[in-house]
């Protein structure tokens, strides 16, 4: 009898441990966080949070800030890993268009030994001395047959890029919009879009481009190649480009800072007196430029502002373009922008924006104004949020300007 009692008892017990064991692991897996890379988050979040940033103005007391400053870009360009021969910009004028108070110039250029591009050059009209001058960075969108175009206006539009403007600038072309108040303003092609986009006739596989577009309209020709050629071959490019020894982030900062090597040749502009503004992709080269170049006094960067830690869990997703092997072991992309402080810096965000958390935005912010101050400076910077989805409102574009006729006027 008592046998069976204990037997009973050992049977219940277990019963229970079992039970109480299988409600533990489904409450386990109940509170698993969930990422972009599934089971794989924690491996990769353990792994980035081993260190800090060595090279961040806020990793330690740095007693020189001009040293900091040399020895952070220098990493910097180490890791952009992209130092093509140079070569003279040779400029060419392809067309001149007079517009209402300033003359739009379509000028191509040599960014090197193996690269040109195009650009738009802005000039106000009744100048008497030298200017102040902007550079604008064009986005990415998804949208690469067009570059400069996104933010530049242009005679006999396409529907596809009219709705384009409409959807990220409220249907105006800011770029215009700073000229018509005085400034000089360039606007470069990037690689990969407008006049450096990707030619489907040098294709291995162009999987039928031609015979699809042939016989459409404009605008449905333009969609085509945005989806089935240059964003389908954006995995390819970068594999080509990590393959060949350098990063497509380098190329694009080397690019974007033969813009200030242009201006510079131009008797309009005051040398002195040079900004940089962009939104999305063009936020992020305006990071970068405004970090690498100590020529450019002033930066604004639109929607495109974060740290990599909060990247890491659900938002890094981007274009292949962003991404530097290693960089963030050395300087986060806040450290980035940072590398110009204290030199006035305007960082703009949408709250609505999907491509990036608040938290990422605020952890930017909180970073970026922890330099200013301790530089003691903390006037010079400034974060903004706009109740908006990923764009440039014409809000946001007024503050820009705001900011840039502040600090180069």
């Amino acid at each position: 009898m008592h046998s069976n009692s204990s037997r009973t008892y050992t049977f219940v017990r277990s019963l229970a441990l079992s039970f109480m064991l299988a409600l533990a692991c489904r409450a386990g897996y109940a509170q698993q966080v969930t990422s972009d890379v599934a089971n794989f988050y924690p491996l990769l979040d353990a792994y980035a949070g081993k260190r800090s940033p060595s090279l961040s103005y806020l990793a330690k007391d740095w007693k020189h800030t001009e040293k900091w400053r040399k020895v952070g870009r220098a990493k910097l360009q180490e890791l952009l890993a992209f130092e093509p021969e140079k070569a003279p910009l040779n400029t060419e004028i392809l067309s001149t268009t007079k517009r209402d108070g300033y003359t739009q110039y379509l000028v191509r250029y040599n960014l090197n030994a193996l690269q040109k591009t195009e650009a738009f050059l802005l000039v106000p009209d009744n100048l008497t001395k030298p200017t102040p001058a902007v550079i604008a960075l064009h986005d990415h969108g998804g949208f690469y047959y067009f570059g400069k175009e996104k933010h530049t206006y242009t005679d006999n539009q396409p529907d596809i890029l009219k709705a384009y403007v409409q959807d990220l600038y409220e249907g105006r072309y800011y770029a215009d919009e700073l000229a018509k108040r005085g400034f000089v303003v360039l606007c470069p092609d990037a690689i990969y879009f407008g006049s450096q986009k990707i030619n489907p006739a040098q294709l291995v596989n162009s999987k039928g481009y031609f015979e699809k577009v042939e016989g459409v309209e404009e605008s449905e020709r333009i969609r085509t190649f945005n989806k089935q050629v240059a964003g389908l071959n954006e995995v390819a490019m970068n594999k080509t480009i990590l393959a060949s020894g350098t990063t497509w982030l380098g190329i694009i900062a080397q690019n974007d800072r033969v813009a200030v090597d242009f201006l510079l040749s131009r008797p309009e502009v005051d040398p002195e007196r040079i900004g940089c503004v962009g939104l999305s992709l063009g936020g992020l080269r305006s990071t970068y430029l405004f970090g690498l170049d100590p020529r450019i006094k002033t930066g604004v960067v639109a929607a495109f502002s974060t740290t990599y830690e909060e990247m890491l869990q659900q938002h890094a997703h981007h274009t292949w373009m962003m991404y530097v092997p290693r960089q963030n072991e050395f300087l986060d992309l806040p450290d980035v922008a940072s590398l110009n402080a204290p030199r006035p810096l305007m960082v703009m965000n949408c709250r609505q924006d999907k491509l990036f958390s608040i938290a990422g935005m605020q952890a930017a912010e909180q970073k970026l104004a922890g330099v200013y101050s301790r530089m003691k400076a903390p006037d010079k910077f400034t974060a903004r949020y706009y109740d908006e989805p990923h764009s440039m409102t014409i809000e946001m574009q007024e503050d820009a300007m705001a900011w840039l006729e502040k600090w180069l006027k």
